[in-house]
């Protein structure tokens, strides 16, 4: 049967579970899905936590991930923008880490043959987040822009826009992780205490915009560096958004198709590299979810559904409507 992964209770990774399910099937308008990747993403253990439950309840027992990229494996009634077998990008909120999913064909976005399922799935949330907070701080040719986080899922593909808008970008990130931002274009500026004074000496000129992905104040620092409330964006520090009225655009506020389809094209084109960190199997869920609330991985980490030695076999059972 389809497997699913579950959590019956609020709790830690320890919680998750992958159950036996039905395999569901489409309705008017919607596509069934065959999932070949879903990532993990830090938002999801919050719910998983309880952070928001006042916000976002469970309803026991609650799926888990949000991103995925797999084939289409049906279609509901009046469906006629895709076929069986199509590869296609999704985002289902506590739905996608599941070997299949169903998902409003409207929102679903075709996956370019030459870009991979790990690159592919990660651009409907972490990807259009850093459009969004880029979008947001306005970037113009000749702008130095600071990313913090700058190596993590959000801040690597946010740094990367910031650099394709013309800006000048410094990344904040630990020091092992200082030659992966340079091999993105980025200048890296170590984090932690004394962190102002550090990017005073990279940006002697100034800064002009700030991305702020990682919290723990650096919104006070982008601040204190003169930078204009208009121009910072946060997500992750609500208090700083109440404080000095920074903004705080993340992916539901630009999330569709079109922007999808656009990242999509960044990467097939190679001027956009969504870095992967660790592909573990949908059995090993729970460590990748220990992994990614650590807070120091690079890029991201996907959980693999169909092993990639078993995908052509796959999509040709899927496309034969076996």
């Amino acid at each position: 049967m389809p497997r699913a992964v579950k959590f019956t209770r609020y709790g830690g990774p320890e919680v998750l579970e992958i159950h036996e399910v039905p395999r569901p099937q489409p309705g008017p308008g919607e596509v069934l899905v065959r999932v070949a990747v879903a990532p993990v993403n830090p938002g999801e253990a919050g719910i998983r936590q309880g952070v928001f439950a006042d916000i976002w309840p469970a309803h026991f027992p609650e799926g888990q991930g949000n991103d995925f990229a797999g084939w289409v494996a049906a279609l509901g009634e009046g469906v006629d923008d895709f076929t069986i077998g199509d590869e296609v990008i999704g985002y289902l909120p506590r739905a996608a880490q599941a070997d299949y999913v169903v998902s409003p064909a409207a929102i679903l976005t075709p996956k370019p043959a030459d870009i991979t399922f790990e690159s592919a799935a990660p651009l409907s949330a972490v990807g259009v987040t850093a459009w969004a907070a880029v979008d947001a701080v306005r970037p113009e040719p000749g702008d130095t822009v600071v990313v913090s986080a700058a190596a993590g899922g959000v801040g690597s593909l946010g740094a990367q826009l910031a650099r394709l808008r013309g800006a000048t970008v410094i990344g904040t990130a630990g020091p092992h992780n200082a030659d992966f931002l340079r091999s993105l274009g980025v200048t890296p500026v170590e984090h932690g205490p004394g962190l102002a004074d550090r990017l005073r000496v990279a940006a002697p000129q100034g800064i002009d915009a700030y991305i702020d992905t990682f919290g723990q104040g650096n919104v006070d620092t982008a601040i204190t560096l003169g930078v204009k409330p208009r121009r910072i964006n946060t997500i992750a520090d609500g208090r700083a958004v109440a404080r000095w009225g920074v903004r705080s655009e993340a992916q539901e506020d630009v999330f569709s198709r079109s922007v999808v389809a656009e990242l999509a094209d960044l990467v097939s084109k190679g001027l956009l590299t969504v870095p992967i960190s660790t592909v573990l199997p949908l059995e090993q869920v729970q460590d990748a979810y220990r992994q990614v609330q650590r807070r120091h991985t690079r890029g991201k980490i996907v959980l693999s559904l169909v092993p990639e030695e078993e995908r052509s076999a796959e999509a040709a059972r899927i496309t034969s409507g076996l």
